[in-house]
């Protein structure tokens, strides 16, 4: 369960400002390196050098509905040697997508020592356990997003929904850590077991993503085909018999009621439970395209679902526990991924991917 701060909001003179390494500049790592940038912490952003330099000419620019602030000449890095010059580091900002982790813990192999506790943000179960593997679980801080963050462009990022931010409680640096976001007004929030919050927040990641992507359809047209609510529902439920297995719970992120979520999926009746996760997709994802859509779609040949569906399978595989809607998501979605299946083979066809459970 999360674990509130008793104190008050420290004021903006209380906060030390820290000096923060961000690898990359993407969506996450803009919102919440830029927030605290413009906060008075010192942020480095480590970029492939194009983008690198493209950033120091136009900047970093965070929109939400309120303004548009612009963080003009940041310090940008285009390579992690680099980056490192600028430091000593009191933190670093891992936002990258997971099939990026392993290329982000080779770039950090040869210099660990000079690498700071690293704030982990990216979707999944697993990669806190990679990063540890490098940098010992000492200097590791388990963290979620649960706002909606849309990118233009690397530095040019839009806050669709903002909601905040989960931090592991058992690292040092959280309570502060935490504070140094609450004073960037990212709304953060500690908890004290780190995987119930990972594994909270997944659940709200593999809502109508693989079958968007799979089919070509929108959440919206997911849920309001019956069968297709129901495989939603099938794939939800065995991630929730894996979480029991493994002794976690569900709790409530920033903004994101997930204890309501899985009561509905666990007890609700189809046509009300279809309306409340019709709506909870749709608000939560700012309107855009579930992620794993945009990513098959835009041709990147990389996809996360090996990282949300197969760890379900892998973990529920170690508990005892049968995952066939989450193997087969996964499965199906790799293959359109990597080109063995035609990008449009299931394209608005549920009959055709439903038919996959029954082989």
């Amino acid at each position: 369960m999360a674990r509130r701060r008793k104190s008050k909001k420290k004021e903006a003179e209380q906060i030390k400002p820290m000096r923060i390494l961000s690898f990359g500049a993407g969506a996450i790592g803009t919102y919440v390196g830029g927030s605290l940038a413009l906060h008075k912490h010192r942020v480095v952003f480590l970029e492939k050098p194009a983008v690198a330099e493209d950033l120091r000419q136009r900047g970093l620019r965070l929109e939400n509905e309120e303004e548009i602030q612009q963080i003009p000449a940041p310090e940008i890095a285009g390579s992690i040697e680099e980056a490192l010059e600028a430091g000593p580091f009191d933190l670093a900002i891992f936002a990258l997508k997971s099939f990026d982790t392993q290329k982000g813990l080779e770039s950090m192999a040869h210099h660990i020592e000079a690498i700071p506790p690293v704030l982990c943000l990216q979707n999944g179960v697993d990669n806190e356990a990679a990063l540890a593997r490098i940098l010992g679980p000492k200097r590791v801080i388990p963290g979620t997003v649960t706002s909606a963050v849309g990118r233009k462009k690397a530095g040019d990022i839009v806050l669709e929904r903002k909601r905040g931010m989960g931090i592991g409680a058992e690292h040092p640096l959280a309570p502060d850590l935490v504070d140094a976001l609450n004073n960037a007004d990212l709304n953060a929030r500690l908890y004290r077991h780190a995987l119930d919050m990972k594994w909270s927040k997944m659940l709200t990641n593999l809502l109508a993503n693989a079958s968007s992507a799979i089919l070509n359809m929108t959440p919206t047209e997911i849920f309001e085909h019956p069968k297709l609510h129901r495989l939603e529902i099938r794939q939800l439920r065995e991630a929730l018999q894996v979480m029991n297995a493994l002794h976690l719970h569900p709790v409530d992120l920033p903004g994101t009621p997930i204890r309501a979520l899985t009561f509905s999926v666990r007890n609700l009746p189809a046509k009300l439970s279809r309306t409340l996760l019709k709506n909870a997709v749709g608000s939560g994802r700012g309107g855009k395209m579930p992620s794993f859509h945009i990513d098959l779609h835009n041709g990147r040949g990389k996809s996360e679902v090996n990282y949300l569906n197969g760890a379900v399978v892998r973990h529920g595989e170690r508990a005892g526990v049968k995952t066939p809607v989450n193997r087969m998501l996964n499965e199906t979605l790799l293959k359109l991924t990597q080109g063995d299946l035609p990008l449009m083979a299931f394209d608005h066809n549920p009959e055709g991917l439903m038919a996959l459970l029954e082989e």
